[in-house]
């Protein structure tokens, strides 16, 4: 065979072997293993979506043990737990999951200029937003002598109180922080694109089953939704970040008075806030930063959260807020009638999938 030859054979491999290495390629992008798993976890639903070779049943499982940890330590439901140990005054020794917290919510507390207060339990107990029978009427100066973060410390893993009738509610902050503890688990596992999903507190990575960002939905806040998705006010496309929603229309009742008393206190007045604005969606770094600044900014009332909100877009906090007001009735149709108004942060616009007639921040 002569030279010539040969070679003309071995290019023609060569393109064989290349198109080969392109088709088979492609071929294992698109079939690139997604698993779903849902189920109960912190007492409300699990959805997590991963690519991944690692059988549902192992995630889960570990999901579990996250889970059971979780309510051991942060729970105020949970008589057994460290956190209401802590605060029937039987330990001061605290663990890595709640001295985590603790730092963080300081740093919040400090931000929000104190309208955001871990130490609030006495309230959310005589409010009975904390599973305990409420009081015929809340005695607000009495137990604000129990609340104030300045009124606590850590001190070699130890919580110092300067009351100790003052108790820790971390209501506000544990669901995102388990969602960050979910995360960590998925990449040891080496999961690199995934979504998490704990009652309706997200964190994602990477990208879904058709090679884009994922989407996520926020509610429409009327009174009373208690759907699981049914109504979506707006979608959004996220990537390598986390979103936490709150809100003041599930988690609330009408008092003797007929005035409605919702589950967002604020911890310099003792009273429930009850504002023009009905939800606010937070995207940051963390999901227990996104939680924990979700109810700040409810805490705060509308003016002043969207003052804070056009700070913070510096630090790459972002926000979606959805007020009372004479803008469009809520999609999905609520049946009511509501209006609303939309604020958001500038640096989202290109992740949402509508954003005409509502004000960027």
């Amino acid at each position: 065979m002569s030279h010539e030859v040969l070679k003309n054979i071995c290019n023609k491999l060569s393109v064989i072997v290349l198109i080969f290495c392109i088709v088979g390629c492609g071929s294992m992008k698109d079939e690139r293993k997604y698993v779903t798993v849902d189920g109960e976890m912190l007492g409300t639903f699990l959805h997590i979506v991963a690519c991944t070779d690692v059988e549902p049943s192992e995630i889960y499982a570990r999901m579990m043990m996250l889970d059971s940890v979780a309510k051991r330590s942060m729970s105020i439901f949970d008589e057994e737990s460290l956190l209401s140990r802590i605060n029937r005054g039987e330990t001061d020794s605290l663990d890595a999951h709640i001295a985590y917290n603790l730092e963080l919510a300081r740093r919040v507390n400090q931000i929000s200029g104190g309208a955001y207060d871990v130490t609030i339990k006495p309230l959310t107990s005589a409010y009975g937003f904390a599973r305990e029978n409420r009081e015929h009427k809340v005695n607000v100066d009495s137990l604000l002598e129990f609340v104030g973060m300045e009124k606590i410390s850590v001190e070699d893993g130890r919580l110092i109180k300067a009351d100790e009738r003052m108790q820790l509610d971390f209501n506000s902050i544990a669901k995102g922080y388990t969602v960050d503890l979910a995360v960590e688990e998925l990449e040891r596992l080496g999961v690199e694109d995934y979504l998490v999903d704990i009652g309706g507190e997200v964190r994602c990575k990477g990208v879904n089953k058709k090679g884009v960002a994922w989407r996520v939905g926020i509610e429409t806040p009327f009174d009373g939704n208690q759907s699981n998705g049914e109504f979506i006010q707006q979608v959004i496309s996220l990537s390598n970040c986390s979103m936490a929603t709150s809100g003041n229309y599930r988690r609330y009742y009408v008092n003797d008075d007929g005035r409605k008393v919702a589950h967002t206190l604020d911890p310099r007045t003792g009273e429930s806030v009850v504002s023009e604005l009905l939800s606010a969606t937070v995207v940051a770094p963390t999901c227990a930063e996104a939680d924990a600044y979700g109810t700040m900014f409810m805490a705060l009332g509308k003016e002043r959260a969207i003052e804070l909100a056009r700070q913070m877009a510096e630090q790459g906090v972002f926000v979606y807020f959805i007020t009372s007001g004479e803008g469009k009735t809520g999609e999905g149709g609520t049946g009511d009638g509501e209006e609303f108004d939309v604020y958001y942060s500038s640096q989202l616009e290109s992740a949402l999938s509508h954003s005409e007639g509502f004000s960027a921040l």
